[in-house]
C-alpha cells in the first residue's frame, strides 16, 4: 500500500548535498594500499583516516585486492576523472612510504612516513572529542606554512639549500589536491575543516623537505554576549528548524521571569568574564547570514517609497550588513603524519628521477641517464608504430575475407585499448630501473 502524502519522506539538505555531482575539472583522489592487507592493520587504518581527510572527492569505500597492480589503478583513473593517487606501501625493512602522483603524466613525490598517529589515538587523548558527519561534506581548507625558503635563509644554508624548483613543485602538488576557494564568493560557514601543512626548516636531521600534517575541525561561537543569552539565541534557531533536541532548550518553567534566567540571583547580577569574553587572538568579525522575508509587490512599493513605517526596519537592515564577532576554535580530528621527501620522478611511479635526497650524480652521469631515457622513449615509439601497423594489417585481412566493417573497427579499438593500457615492455623497463636504482633505495631505506 502506497504511503500518503503526509508520510512521504522529504529530502533533507544533507541528502541534497550528497546528491550533487562534482564539477568538471575538480580534483579527485584515490588513497590506495599497495599490497592490500600486507601493509598491516595500522597502515590500513591510516589509509582509511587519510580517505576521510580527502573527502568528499575521493573513493572512501575503495577495496583493494592483493592481485591488483598499480597499472590497474592508473588505467581506471582517466575514465573516473581521478587526478591524484596517494599510494601507501610498506618496505621489507618496515618503513612506511607514501607516493603522491599526479595522473596521467606525473610527477610523483616519494615520501617516507617518519611517524604517524591514527584518529582513534587522538580521540582517546582528547577530553571532548568531536564527531560531526556534516564536516566532511565540503573539502577542507588547505593552509601551508614555510614551503618557500626565504632569501636570507637560503644564503645561510649555502649549497645545502633546497632547489627552488623543488619547493615550487611540492607546493603545486599539494595545492592541486583540493579545489580552490574563492574568498569573495565562498560562504565562510561552509568551511568546516582545515588541513595544516607545516614544513620544518631544512637541516641535516629534517632533510630538504619534511612536512608535518595536522587535520582540524573548525568550530565558532558568538562572543561578547553572556552564556545564557547564547543559549536563548540557539534555542530560537532550534525552534525555527525541524530538529528535535529538547536538551538544548533552557528550562524556564520554574522561573517567574526571564530576567531570573539572564541574571543569576546567586551571582548577585554579575557574570563571570569567562562567560562573555574570549581570547582576542581567536576572535574574527564575519558578516552574519540574514534571512530575508519574501515581499509582495505592494510591500516592495511601500518599502521603496518609505510610506509604511512597519518596513522601516527592513530598509535599515538591508542597507548595512550585520557584522558579528565569533570565536574560532580548532578541534583536532586526526590523523597526524610527519613526511620526509626522498625522491621526485617525472612520470607516474616509473619515470626519470628529477631529484633524490640521498643520491647526487655528476653532470656526466646525468647526461648518460638522459641518453638512456631518450633511447627508451625511442624504442617505445617504435613498438607503438609496429603495433599500429599490425592492427591495420589485421583489419585489412578481415575486410578481404568479407568481415563486417563494424566488427573490424571494434577489433581495432580493442587491440589499441589493450596496447595503450598495458605495454609488454613496461615491466622490463621497470625491472631494469629498479635494478639500476637498487643502491639508491637501500641508502634511502637506511
Amino acid at each position: 500500500m502506497a504511503r500518503g502524502s503526509s508520510q512521504r519522506k522529504k529530502q533533507s539538505a544533507t541528502d541534497k548535498q550528497k546528491a550533487k555531482k562534482p564539477l568538471d575539472g575538480q580534483p579527485k583522489s584515490m588513497v590506495i594500499r599497495i599490497g592490500a592487507q600486507e601493509v598491516g592493520s595500522s597502515v590500513s587504518q591510516l589509509v582509511q583516516d587519510v580517505r576521510h581527510v580527502m573527502e568528499p572527492d575521493t573513493a572512501v569505500r575503495l577495496k583493494e585486492r592483493r592481485a591488483n597492480k598499480l597499472k590497474d589503478y592508473t588505467v581506471m583513473a582517466g575514465p573516473l576523472g581521478v587526478t591524484h593517487l596517494l599510494l601507501f606501501s610498506r618496505s621489507e625493512s618496515g618503513n612506511t612510504n607514501l607516493r603522491l602522483a599526479r595522473t596521467p603524466r606525473g610527477p610523483t613525490l616519494h615520501f617516507r612516513v617518519e611517524n604517524y598517529s591514527l584518529c582513534k589515538d587522538i580521540i582517546k587523548s582528547m577530553r571532548h572529542a568531536r564527531s560531526g558527519a556534516n564536516d566532511f561534506l565540503v573539502a577542507p581548507l588547505l593552509v601551508m606554512n614555510n614551503f618557500i625558503t626565504s632569501d636570507t635563509a637560503r644564503e645561510e644554508l649555502g649549497d645545502k639549500a633546497p632547489p627552488k624548483h623543488l619547493e615550487k613543485l611540492v607546493t603545486d602538488m599539494f595545492q592541486g589536491l583540493f579545489p580552490p576557494i574563492q574568498p569573495h564568493t565562498t560562504p565562510l560557514h561552509t568551511i568546516k575543516r582545515v588541513l595544516l601543512l607545516n614544513r620544518e626548516p631544512p637541516s641535516e636531521e629534517n632533510g630538504s623537505c619534511t612536512i608535518s600534517l595536522r587535520h582540524y575541525a573548525i568550530t565558532t561561537k558568538i562572543t561578547g554576549v553572556p552564556k545564557a543569552l547564547r543559549r536563548l539565541y540557539a534555542a530560537e534557531k532550534l525552534i525555527g528548524s525541524k530538529e528535535k533536541k529538547k536538551s538544548a532548550l533552557p528550562n524556564l518553567g520554574k522561573l517567574e521571569d526571564v530576567a531570573d534566567y539572564m541574571l543569576d540571583p546567586s551571582a548577585a547580577g554579575y557574570t563571570s568574564a569567562s562567560d562573555t569574553e574570549a581570547d582576542t587572538d581567536a576572535e574574527v568579525e564575519v558578516t552574519a547570514p540574514v534571512r530575508q522575508k519574501v515581499l509582495s509587490r505592494r510591500e516592495k512599493e511601500r518599502l521603496k517609497n518609505g510610506d509604511d513605517p512597519a518596513t522601516a526596519h527592513m530598509r535599515a537592515r538591508g542597507s548595512k550588513p550585520r557584522v558579528e564577532k565569533r570565536a574560532v576554535k580548532l578541534v583536532e580530528l586526526g590523523p597526524r603524519m610527519k613526511l620526509r621527501l626522498t625522491k621526485v620522478e617525472e612520470d607516474v611511479c616509473g619515470g626519470k628521477i628529477m631529484w633524490h635526497e640521498f643520491v647526487t650524480k655528476s653532470k656526466a652521469e646525468v647526461q648518460e641517464l638522459e641518453k638512456k631515457w631518450a633511447q627508451r622513449n625511442k624504442e617505445k615509439e617504435e613498438r607503438r608504430r609496429i603495433q599500429k601497423e599490425n592492427v591495420e594489417k589485421k583489419r585489412k585481412e578481415k575486410a578481404e575475407k568479407g568481415g563486417a566493417d563494424g566488427e573490424g573497427e571494434e577489433d581495432e579499438d580493442e587491440d589499441m585499448e589493450d596496447f595503450d593500457d598495458y605495454d609488454l615492455d613496461d615491466d622490463v623497463w621497470q625491472d631494469e630501473a629498479d635494478a639500476g636504482e637498487g643502491g639508491e633505495d637501500e641508502e634511502m631505506e637506511e
